[in-house]
């Protein structure tokens, strides 16, 4: 079941005196970090189940309360902490979209210039604010070991994806 989890954000530091902590978001948009249930936290000693009892907006994130924890004290040794759930609880797509975790550990291949390049795996999407980032890095397979950061511009850059075959077809130079 474990493998099932995927990160959705993290407790990122106690707030107030009664047990609140401070909850950073990786979905979009934001707030629907709440509308999944059960939370995983991933911690030092395992991944464990937590009950939300109550959250709000807080500043330009959100504060919630976890069934358990009641005071500062608590907060401070329970943070910092990744917020998982399981794949399954995301509402199902229309065909041909995929959820931005789909891409990691995608094949990338460049045909840039008209030649086929295997830069390397998706390890992970890196927000920026203007697009989002492919960051691949390289492996045996691939042109070489390095890191490319690769824009998410679709048309422009990403070609096309296919999430079945986990191959993402770019049109970037591998000198990059």
């Amino acid at each position: 079941m474990m493998s099932n989890l995927i990160n959705v954000g993290r407790v990122t530091g106690a707030h107030g005196i009664k047990g609140w902590v401070k909850i950073h978001s990786q979905t979009e948009p934001s707030e629907n970090i709440f509308n999944y249930q059960p939370w995983y936290v991933k911690t030092a000693h395992g991944v464990k189940v937590i009950e939300l009892l109550e959250w709000r907006n807080h500043g330009k994130g959100y504060v919630a309360q976890i069934k358990g924890i009641e005071d500062r004290n608590q907060a401070e040794a329970f943070c910092p902490v990744v917020i998982a759930i399981e794949k399954n609880s995301l509402p199902n797509l229309e065909k041909n979209d995929f959820y931005w975790f789909d891409l990691e550990g995608c094949r990338v291949i460049s045909a840039f210039d008209d030649v086929k390049t295997d830069l390397g795996l998706v390890s992970r999407i890196m927000p920026t604010g203007a697009n989002d980032v492919l960051v691949v890095v390289g492996d045996d397979q691939s042109v070489d070991l390095g890191e490319r950061l690769i824009p998410y511009v679709l048309g422009q850059f990403v070609i096309n994806v296919n999430i079945e075959e986990k191959i993402i077809d770019v049109d970037w130079d591998p000198t990059f």
